[in-house]
């Protein structure tokens, strides 16, 4: 039992370091940010967020900052644009 789950545990940890094996279709997370809060979204290669600066350029300070944690694990990734 034991080797078993110490085996799971060093290939959890390889596969962790190996980021490239790691690809992302869809994620959502909420943001804290200095005002209020904002639920971000990626599905299908685009990027969604509540706040009022997406809403209006397609592109926000959350959506980058999604996409910077998550750089090079996104499919397909659309980039925010800067």
């Amino acid at each position: 039992m034991y080797s078993s789950l110490i085996g799971m545990v060093e290939k959890a940890q390889r596969y962790a370091q190996e980021r490239d094996r790691i690809h992302i279709g869809q994620v959502s997370a909420t943001i804290r940010g200095e005002h209020d809060s904002h639920q971000v979204s990626y599905e299908g290669g685009a990027w969604r967020c509540t706040c009022q600066h997406f809403v209006a350029g397609g592109v926000c300070s959350h959506t980058m900052a999604m996409e910077r944690v998550l750089d090079g694990m996104l499919s397909k990734a659309s980039p925010a644009k800067v």
